[in-house]
């Protein structure tokens, strides 16, 4: 984090600010292309084989290939991915959000490169393997992380916590990552990659250390010695051993010259003989 701080001193100012409209506004496009020229789409897939022999614009024209086909519930998805981005960038600032982003897209490019060279150098993925849906999950889950107990309208409708919805994308995240083969796992790792470092970076392991968990239970060892027992009288007084249980009028206060903690009722708070 101080490593990040450094950066954006330094750079912050080169930070694209309201980047969830144009990562939406890369969709639409998307959209248009498929609309009017649907057959364009495959010369934009992220695919190392054609990008090594020339197409280098496969290194990031591949943002521009929507999640899904266009319908309703895709549309309000996009809103809902839009509000949420938003939150994120006024929370964490326009350069955080964009190292967020960015790095997603570059872990995501790394992991088809690497993919590519395991497998030989001839491999093709097609625009599903690599692609911005695990992106987009990310956003989803820091957002999660962020905001635990935020509720929201799922489909306008259906009220629901953050946490809960983090934890049910978790769940299929989990799931797709059990089923897929040994090639989809390092496309799933590579595309939330920027989640696990910002997951990591924002605990505090602290509590969890061996130090930490023994300070605790001597802390309550500590409390529980000087802890009144259940029913236990909570003033006393030095001269004639009367509680507070033994009337409501009785007050009770220290002596500020007695040498030690020395507690007195109010009868005997002025005339008792001072402890040296």
């Amino acid at each position: 984090m101080n490593f990040l701080n450094k950066l954006e001193r330094k750079y912050g100012r080169y930070a694209m600010h309201n980047l969830p409209a144009i990562i939406i506004a890369l969709y639409v496009a998307g959209y248009i292309l498929e609309l009017f020229a649907p057959g364009i789409l495959r010369y934009l897939t992220l695919e190392p084989y054609f990008i090594l022999r020339g197409q280098i614009w496969r290194l990031v024209s591949w943002v521009v290939i929507p999640p899904s086909g266009l319908d309703v519930f895709t549309i309000i998805m996009l809103f809902f991915y839009f509000s949420i981005g938003r939150t994120l960038e006024q929370t964490w600032g326009a350069f955080r959000f964009n190292v967020y982003i960015f790095s997603g897209i570059l872990f995501t490019a790394l992991g088809a490169f690497i993919l590519y060279f395991a497998l030989g150098g001839n491999g093709l993925f097609g625009g599903a393997l690599f692609s911005t849906y695990y992106i987009n999950m990310s956003i989803f889950l820091a957002f999660a992380v962020s905001y635990p107990d935020m509720q929201v309208l799922l489909y306008f409708i259906i009220p629901i916590r953050m946490k809960w919805m983090g934890a049910l994308y978790g769940v299929l995240v989990l799931y797709d990552f059990v089923q897929s083969s040994w090639v989809g796992k390092v496309a799933i790792l590579a595309s939330l990659l920027n989640f696990m470092i910002y997951f990591l970076c924002t605990r505090d392991f602290r509590r969890a250390s061996p130090h930490e968990i023994r300070r605790k239970q001597e802390f309550k060892r500590n409390v529980a010695k000087v802890s009144p027992r259940p029913g236990a009288s909570m003033h006393k007084c030095a001269i004639c051993g009367r509680t507070e249980k033994d009337g409501d009028h009785l007050e009770f206060r220290y002596c500020s010259k007695c040498k030690g903690e020395y507690e007195y009722c109010q009868d005997h708070l002025f005339t008792h003989e001072h402890v040296k």
